[in-house]
């Protein structure tokens, strides 16, 4: 009688995969060359089934999630990237910036809840001093003085660095004193300069974004690394990104997870110039995202599938991709849902367990460093 992993091998060693089916059993690292083959190939199913034998060999069953909530202090940003929904100039009806009364009373209302970790990220607003941004920190910190703090990606660590006119050692160290605990990893979009320039063209340089978290590494911090898939990026920018995070994984160690971001169109600049008349990526687009990064991303121990803009549904099936993490409760978020998201903005643990459940995985509620929180649900 033929097993599972037996039909599975002879399936994937008679596909036109095959040579690269056999670097993956071998445990082989995957050249540039192959990572293009896999994007172009349609056969989606093996691609799938060659993540899933990584991420099973990796973290086998486990498959995370934390409880946490998001704080966007403000939406003003000096940038307005042509990508994004989220970013107002401060005259924009919509703009805010919130007090840091309003900050303590977001951390209060997810202290309710027993959050593990509250996720801080928002726009460049250059209005506002460098200690506001300081301050933010130490404000949810007095509030949650247990509670990790993720917060302000790359781009934003190197306007703080500007602001104040410190280097970005210096001000990763005044944040760690406020309460900085770890960096997301927004941001990153895709690093070819000559895509950037007609995405994001105010924003930091690929190359920037990488030698930050290179500096937070270096000072002890584990951070996050993305990717946004779905624009005008092509196959080859997608490898090459995912190749240089693998660099500099091999060189730190530094990196939690990786998270594919798809794009949402909804009103952005690039929908509008670009990319007229452009629809969120479909499922197929987003499962091969997630299980490519698994495949190419041989150093990186977790891939997440953000269920805020896959869905939470295309996100129980990406567990079958090489996936082994949900993300979280969540709570409230704008960036997203600005780009058009049509996702909740909240799910409940009980949620994930019955996604994970489901997939025949076994659930374990995780901290920001995917320590324990607890798995004997």
């Amino acid at each position: 009688m033929t097993s599972n992993a037996d039909w599975m091998t002879h399936a994937l060693r008679n596909s036109a995969l095959n040579d690269i089916a056999e670097k993956v059993f071998a445990g082989e690292r995957l050249s540039r060359e192959d990572g293009i083959r896999l994007w172009e190939s349609p056969n989606l199913i093996a691609i799938g089934m060659l993540a899933d034998v990584v991420r099973q060999r990796k973290v086998g069953d486990r498959v995370y999630f934390i409880n946490n909530a998001h704080i966007n202090p403000t939406n003003v940003c000096k940038n307005l990237c042509q990508l994004c929904a989220f970013g107002k100039k401060p005259d924009d009806a919509k703009a805010y910036t919130l007090s840091l009364e309003q900050v303590a009373q977001r951390a209060r209302e997810a202290g309710a809840f027993g959050v593990t970790e509250v996720h801080i990220v928002g726009g460049l607003n250059d209005n506002l001093p460098y200690s506001y941004y300081v301050d933010v920190l130490r404000t949810v910190r007095e509030v949650l003085p247990d509670v990790h703090l993720q917060a302000y990606d790359a781009v934003e660590i190197d306007f703080l660095s500007e602001l104040s006119g410190k280097p970005v050692e210096e001000v990763l160290l005044e944040l760690k004193e406020a309460g900085l605990g770890s960096l997301p990893g927004g941001g990153a979009e895709i690093f070819n300069p000559a895509i950037r320039q007609k995405i994001c063209d105010k924003k930091v340089s690929g190359d920037r974004w990488l030698e930050v978290h290179e500096i937070a590494h270096r000072l002890g911090f584990r951070t996050n690394a993305t990717m946004l898939y779905g624009h005008i990026e092509t196959t080859a920018d997608r490898v090459d990104h995912l190749i240089k995070l693998r660099e500099l994984q091999d060189r730190t160690g530094g990196f939690l997870t990786f998270i594919p971001l798809a794009f949402h169109p909804q009103n952005t600049v690039l929908a509008e110039t670009l990319l007229p008349g452009a629809t969120k990526t479909t499922g197929f687009a987003d499962l091969k995202a997630l299980a490519i990064g698994r495949l190419m991303l041989d150093n990186f121990d977790h891939i997440k599938a953000f269920w805020i803009m896959v869905t939470p549904k295309v996100a129980q099936i990406a567990l079958s991709f090489g996936v082994d993490d949900l993300d979280g409760t969540i709570r409230e978020e704008r960036i997203a849902h600005e780009a058009g998201a049509q996702t909740a903005q909240y799910q409940p643990p009980e949620e994930f367990l019955r996604m994970i459940r489901e997939a025949g995985r076994i659930p374990v509620e995780r901290d920001t460093l995917y320590r324990v929180v607890r798995d004997n649900f």
